[in-house]
């Protein structure tokens, strides 16, 4: 697999949570970093696809959540 590096500056206190998640983890700095980074990155299309798509599910009724696990469930 074919890597890229990416240099990024962190603050003190994103500095001591990083190296907090590596010593609880086991995993070095750049998994650790990777994990954060991609379950963000998937958050942020979730909630994209989300924006995308709540005016058509607006339009049939479904305002919440639990609108749509009631039509489910």
């Amino acid at each position: 697999m074919k890597t890229n590096t990416l240099t990024i500056r962190l603050d003190d206190d994103l500095n001591k949570l990083l190296t907090k998640a590596v010593h609880q983890s086991g995993k070095n700095r750049s998994e650790v970093a990777r994990e954060a980074l991609r379950r963000q990155l998937r958050i942020t299309q979730f909630e994209a696809l989300r924006r995308k798509i709540m005016p058509f599910a607006e339009a049939r009724g479904y305002l919440t959540d639990e609108d749509i696990f009631q039509d489910v469930s």
